[in-house]
């Protein structure tokens, strides 16, 4: 019943479709918007990344950029851009990281709106969303006053599919092969999208179904030191199994001297994944050293759903657009691990019921008045979130019979709230917003004020009644400027400087104490935590290559301020104090004098309570460069080529001293090319693509990431007027992603490199490849 609603929700703009479908409308005009064949067939000429009129710096990609090589989601397309990196396993391009910052950093946008994720972070996986529903892809690097400041390295707005983009419809048939999968890994793809006049208005009617693989291996050593003995190997299965649903929707009519559009969309992600491992004593891997078997199942399913209308009409002097929109996210994961003692013949079986629903109401009013010299633009943003959350955990011990994989929860019947398990998270914003912009030859400039208000109310049932409840409000001013400057008809010079906010995630902000949440050491949160803020530049130039190529360069520098960052607050950890006291009651029962009773206790006071604080301030900053071009002044019109290279730093202070933000790559390199065949009807291509290696410090933990190339390719023949073939590989140089663990008890053995354990891990997979077939009609 809740799948028919959520479907119902998607294609909401139907009901306001059919009483017009059912009329002689008029025919759609041949001259309005693009026809489907364009889309699906051999274009003759290679499709480059727009050039923008936009005076914020956009970086603008339209489907047909990415399409030859069949991404299936947001984030496969999205590799090809500058500056944005992954932290993902192998075949995975979920959370965006715009100049190598972590994903919170970075805005996600669908249709110009702000979307909820599941994520405690406040950041929202874009494969989530399957690449047939975009229309274009949007990289926005700095911020205006008219849209939400939460973008600190920049937004990312993914355009779908409306009803003024396409006139005719297409269908999509294709199939997957994993070859370095079990048999039988073949999985299909299937989708069919329609736009055209529908009585006074426009519809257009999407859906699509593609099945998702991702089969990996991992290998894992695990010393003692860097140097030192090897305690112990792991060799791991990783096989991520499902499919995902989409429907969309899209309306647009005039209406009582305004414009309605309406757009609705729904996607479900449904996967189990499957990790087995098995743990080998010395890192002999023989059946007499076996010491663990394991099995962690986890099923996944996730939809995601939104709901808008917009209303634009000239009113005031000006025109006046209302907007109303509802999203949401419904996250349900249930985690069973499985794990065999060999030297005890013990089964040992826990579960996590996770449950997440985030659900967020946005209303706005602007309005915008033509002054002559300029454009005065105002208006208020409303938002409503709230995210509950339920968090269930149980563990014991089962027989022999108990059978691995077994994704079953009614066997444990005990299952109790992890601590912050049980909670709700209301969030209002009002954001008021005043903005002027205006052209004068050579120079177009836009300029704003953004006040963003923050009303947050956490309430936490797994703690005290006193702490239960924890509200915080805050307001910020966000002034932005930018300005483009026309050097010459090629070339031209853009200028942006902004101030942006990434508010705390939602675990740090939780009073909830988390036991051994980083190492030894316990994780209080502090609902007192203030957001970063951050003043940023940009500085780009671009020149016009030819008729249709361009080439740029960017320079950006980001300084945060109120950084949050783990910090110590010096009282020692649930467990310490319980070893502390075992120690001094074993010692006087030993016969040993008070003062040797109490050293022993001492000696055990080795972990804390760490907390999350505002530290202090972090920069980041680096270059950005990219091309992308046919080359018809060599005399190859019908080759293009793209290359594009971001070199990417920053600088933070931390418990150990300064190192870069968490994670962030040092470089994203990425180099293509197609070639069109028009009097065959053919094309092929290919894309490479490398990223940096990215440092990671916490509390317990260091990590080193390095990922090998990806390499992908396609070939597409058209085998009829309306019809193309294309078949695609990617992952073809078997890429790894290799990890170097530094691991500690303590905040004291970390400074002192008195390591408890040394690990290097290696995750790798094979080529992934497709056959599709469009048909356009």
């Amino acid at each position: 019943m809740k799948t028919m609603l959520l479907l119902g929700a998607a294609i909401a703009p139907l009901a306001f479709a059919m009483p017009a479908l059912a009329q002689s409308g008029p025919a759609a005009d041949p001259q309005g918007p693009v026809s489907s064949l364009e889309e699906v067939i051999v274009t003759g000429e290679p499709v480059m990344r727009n050039r923008t009129d936009d005076v914020v710096p956009t970086l603008s990609y339209d489907l047909e950029y990415f399409q030859r090589f069949e991404p299936l989601t947001a984030g496969d397309a999205l590799k090809r851009v500058p500056s944005v990196a992954f932290l993902s396993d192998i075949l995975e391009s979920d959370g965006v990281r715009i100049r190598g910052l972590d994903s919170a950093y970075t805005q996600i946008l669908i249709n110009g709106e702000r979307v909820p994720g599941a994520n405690l972070d406040r950041s929202f996986f874009v494969d989530r969303i399957p690449a047939e529903l975009i229309e274009r892809v949007e990289v926005v690097r700095s911020s205006s006053a008219n849209r939400s400041g939460d973008a600190l390295a920049g937004a990312v707005n993914i355009v779908l599919r409306d009803a003024l983009s396409l006139d005719g419809g297409y269908l999509r048939l294709g199939a997957l092969n994993f070859p370095d999968s079990d048999a039988g890994a073949w999985g299909g793809t299937y989708g069919a999208v329609w736009g055209g006049q529908a009585g006074p208005g426009r519809l257009l009617v999407g859906g699509n179904i593609q099945d998702r693989r991702n089969p990996k291996a991992k290998y894992s050593q695990r010393f003692d030191e860097p140097g030192g003995d090897l305690d112990n190997t792991e060799v791991q299965t990783d096989v991520r199994d499902g499919t995902d649903y989409s429907a969309n929707a899209s309306y647009i009519v005039d209406l009582a001297g305004g414009e309605l559009s309406l757009d609705g969309v729904f996607v479900r992600t449904d996967r189990v994944q499957l990790e087995d491992s098995l743990e080998y004593a010395g890192g002999v891997e023989t059946a007499a050293n076996l010491e663990t078997i394991n099995a962690n199942p986890l099923d996944i399913r996730t939809d995601n759903w939104s709901l808008n209308g917009r209303y634009r009409r000239e009113m005031l002097g000006g025109e006046t657009t209302v907007k109303l929109g509802f999203a949401s996210i419904d996250d349900a994961q249930f985690e069973r691990e499985t794990e065999f003692d060999v030297a005890d013949e013990e089964i040992g079986d826990e579960i996590t019921d996770t449950q997440i629903t985030d659900d967020e109401l946005q209303a706005a009013l602007e309005h915008q008045i033509d002054l002559g010299a300029m454009t005065l633009e105002f208006g208020v943003q409303y938002g409503e979130k709230t995210r509950d959350t339920r968090i269930l955990f149980a563990e014991g011990e089962a027989d022999n019979e108990t059978a691995f994989r077994l994704l079953d929860p009614t066997e444990f019947d005990d299952a109790e709230a992890v601590p912050g398990g049980i909670s709700t998270i209301e969030e209002t914003r009002i954001d008021p917003y005043v903005m002027l912009s205006g052209e004068n030859g050579p120079l177009k400039w836009e300029a704003g004020l953004r006040y963003e208000t923050t009303d947050v109310a956490l309430t936490d049932e797994t703690v005290d009644p006193a702490d239960r409840v924890n509200e915080q409000d805050y307001g910020l001013f966000l002034p932005s400027a930018s300005l483009r400057f026309r050097l010459s008809d090629s070339d031209r010079v853009i200028l942006s400087a902004a101030r942006t906010v990434r508010r705390p995630n939602f675990d740090f902000i939780s009073p909830a104490l988390l036991e051994g949440e980083y190492g030894d050491n316990d994780f209080l949160g502090n609902p007192d935590l203030e957001p970063e803020t951050a003043w940023g530049a940009d500085l780009g130039f671009e020149r016009r290559l030819g008729r249709r190529g361009v080439v740029g360069i960017n320079l950006f520098y980001r300084d945060v301020t109120d950084l949050i960052e783990l910090t110590n607050t010096g009282d020692y950890s649930d467990e310490a104090i319980g070893n502390a006291e075992d120690a001094r009651d074993e010692a006087l029962a030993d016969g040993d004098t008070p003062a040797e009773a109490q050293a022993a206790y001492e000696a055990e006071l080795t972990s804390f309570v760490l907390t999350a604080e505002n530290v202090g301030d972090g920069q980041v900053w680096g270059v950005e460069f990219d091309l992308s071009t046919p080359l018809d002044f060599i005399g190859m019109p019908d080759t293009g080529v793209f290359l594009n290279y971001s070199w990417l730093d920053s600088s933070v202070d931390d418990f150990m001293g300064e190192r870069r933000f968490n994670s962030q790559a040092e470089y994203v390199f990425n180099a293509g090319f197609t070639h069109d065949i028009p009097s065959w009807g053919a094309a092929f291509g290919a894309t490479y693509r490398k990223q940096g290696d990215a440092e990671g410090r916490i509390v317990g933990e260091e990590v080193v990431t390095t990922y090998g190339a990806d390499l992908e390719v396609f070939v597409e023949k058209r085998v009829a007027r309306n019809i193309v073939v294309r078949l695609t590989g990617s992952n073809l140089l078997d890429s790894s992603k290799d990890e170097v663990f530094d691991k500690f008890d303590t905040i004291q053995d970390q400074i002192d490199r008195d390591y408890d354990e040394y690990e290097l891990e290696t995750e790798t997979a094979g080529p992934v490849y497709q056959a599709v077939m469009r048909v356009a009609f």
